[in-house]
C-alpha cells in the first residue's frame, strides 16, 4: 500500500471533513502508522486485524472509520436510534477512555455515543438505549446482560470492533466475546485490534471474520517494546523499594508517572506510603468503587495528580500521551504484561522512561521476561536507594531524600494520620536503607548516601 505522504493527514486519507475538523480542534491532524495503514481499508468496509503496540494510535485507527461509516456510508442503514456500531473492550476504564475519544472525533456529527459497563445502575443504561443510541462502547459482561434482557438490540450493527483482544483473552472474556459474535448473524464489518496476536485470537478471527486483512504497524521482527522508551532495570530489596521509588519520583523532568503493582492491597499500601512521604498521589484498584476509580483516573488525566499507583487490570483504560515515567514496583507476571505496562510511556511520539524494580524473589520471573523479549538484561545489578548508579541512571538530584514534605491524603482516599504507620517512621525507613547499603558494602557493592 502506498501513502500520499510519509505521514498523511486524516483528510488526505478521505475522512469526512466533520471528523477531521473535530480532530484538528484538539491538535490531531497527522496519522500514526496503524491509522495510515488501516483507514483506507476500514473506510471501505473491509474486515481487518490491526496489530500495533500499546500507545500507537489504535483507538482512532478504528474509531475514525467507524464514525465515518456510521455517519455517511451507503451500506449502513440510516440512523434510527438502534445501534449501528459496537466497540467491545476488556475493562471499564478502557470503555470510558474509548468513549471519550470517540465523542471528541464525533463532535460535529449527529451521532449519539453511549458507554456501557458494569458497576453502574442498569436503569440509566436501559433508559439511554430506549432514548436512542448510534454507537456503543462497552464491556462484555454488561453488553451480554443488556442484550439478554432485550434492552440492547444488535440486529442493525454494521460495524463491530474488538479492542485489546489479547487483554480480553487474558481476562477470560473469550466465551463472552463468542456469545456477542454469535448474536450478530447478519452481514457486518468486523475490526479486531490487538497489541499481540496469540493463537486463540487468530482462531477467533478465522471463525467470525470474512477474509480479514492482517495489518501490522511494524516489521515482523520489530521489538515489542517502544524504542522511544528507556528501560532501567535493577534488583531492589523489598524493604527498600519505597525509598527507591520516592527518589525516582524526584528525577529531573519527571511528569505524569504510573506505578504498577500486582495486587489491590499493594496498590493501597504504596499509595499511602508515598502520600505519607509528601507526594500528591492517587490509586486505582479493584477494591475501590467505580466512581472513586473514575475520579482518580480523571484527576490523573487532567493533571490534578501526577502520580498514580495501579494494578494491571485497573490501568488498562489509561490512555494518556504525556506519561514520562512508568515504575514497575513489582515485576510483572509475564512478558506481555511487561509490554503493556511500559507501553504507557513513550507514546505518540514522546519519549519515556520505564523503571523495573526486580525483587530478589522475583529474579526468576524477570529472567523469563528478559528471555522472551530479548532485552539482554538477565542479571540486573543490585541497587539501593542510596546507590550512585540509581541517581545517575535516572538523573536524580543529589539532595533527593525519602521525604518531600508533610504527610498528605491519598487522592480520594483516607487521611494519613502518621508519617510511616507501617514501618515505624522516617528514621526506621532510613535505617532500613542504611542496613541495605551496609549489606551491599559487605558484598562488594557501591552504595552510599548522596548529598
Amino acid at each position: 500500500m502506498s501513502a500520499k505522504s510519509p505521514n498523511p493527514s486524516f483528510a488526505e486519507l478521505g475522512v469526512a471533513v466533520e471528523i477531521t475538523d473535530a480532530l484538528s480542534q484538539v491538535g490531531i491532524t497527522r496519522t500514526f502508522a496503524i491509522q495510515e495503514l488501516t483507514l483506507p481499508l476500514a473506510l471501505d468496509g473491509t474486515d481487518l486485524i490491526g496489530q500495533a503496540r500499546t500507545g500507537m494510535g489504535k483507538t482512532l485507527g478504528f474509531g475514525v472509520p467507524l464514525l465515518d461509516r456510521v455517519f455517511d456510508s451507503a451500506d449502513v442503514a440510516e440512523l434510527d436510534g438502534t445501534p449501528r456500531a459496537l466497540v467491545v473492550v476488556p475493562t471499564r476504564e478502557l470503555a470510558v477512555q474509548v468513549g471519550e475519544d470517540l465523542k471528541v472525533a464525533a463532535k460535529n456529527l449527529p451521532v449519539r455515543i453511549l458507554t456501557i459497563y458494569g458497576g453502574r445502575p442498569y436503569e440509566e443504561q436501559t433508559d439511554a438505549l430506549e432514548a436512542g443510541v448510534d454507537v456503543i462502547v462497552g464491556t462484555p459482561g454488561r453488553l451480554i446482560d443488556l442484550h439478554q434482557r432485550g434492552a440492547l438490540q444488535l440486529g442493525q450493527v454494521a460495524v463491530l470492533v474488538l479492542d485489546e483482544a489479547d487483554e480480553m483473552l487474558d481476562l477470560g472474556f473469550l466465551p463472552d466475546i463468542e456469545k456477542i459474535l454469535t448474536a450478530l448473524t447478519h452481514k457486518h464489518q468486523t475490526m479486531l485490534f490487538s497489541a499481540t496476536m496469540p493463537g486463540p485470537i487468530i482462531a477467533l478471527a478465522r471463525t467470525f471474520m470474512d477474509r480479514p486483512v492482517h495489518i501490522r504497524a511494524e516489521a515482523e521482527d520489530a521489538q515489542q517494546t517502544h524504542a522511544s522508551t528507556k528501560q532501567v532495570v535493577f534488583q531492589a530489596h523489598r524493604m527498600d523499594k519505597a525509598a527507591i521509588t520516592a527518589r525516582i519520583l524526584q528525577s529531573r523532568g519527571r511528569g505524569r508517572t504510573l506505578i504498577f503493582v500486582r495486587t489491590k492491597r499493594t496498590a493501597a499500601e504504596v499509595a499511602e506510603d508515598l502520600a505519607g512521604r509528601g507526594f500528591t498521589v492517587g490509586s486505582v484498584h479493584g477494591d475501590m468503587g467505580q466512581p472513586a476509580r473514575e475520579r482518580s483516573l480523571n484527576a490523573f488525566r487532567d493533571g490534578t495528580i501526577e502520580i498514580l499507583v495501579a494494578t494491571d487490570v485497573a490501568a488498562r483504560g489509561i490512555d494518556v500521551d504525556e506519561v514520562t515515567h512508568v515504575i514497575n514496583y513489582q515485576t510483572p507476571d509475564d512478558p506481555m504484561t511487561y509490554v503493556h505496562r511500559i507501553g504507557r510511556t513513550g507514546r505518540a511520539g514522546h519519549s519515556g522512561i520505564a523503571v523495573t524494580l526486580v525483587g530478589y524473589d522475583e529474579l526468576a520471573k524477570w529472567k523469563l521476561i528478559d528471555s522472551e523479549l530479548d532485552l539482554k538484561q538477565p542479571d540486573p545489578e543490585q541497587w539501593f536507594s542510596t546507590s550512585p548508579e540509581l541517581f545517575d541512571a535516572l538523573d536524580i538530584p543529589e539532595g533527593a531524600d525519602d521525604y518531600v514534605g508533610p504527610p498528605r491524603k491519598v487522592f480520594g482516599g483516607p487521611s494519613i494520620l502518621k508519617q510511616r504507620p507501617r514501618s515505624g517512621g522516617r528514621g526506621a525507613a532510613r535505617g532500613a536503607s542504611r542496613g541495605a547499603s551496609r549489606g551491599a558494602a559487605k558484598r562488594g557493592g557501591s552504595a552510599h548516601r548522596r548529598r
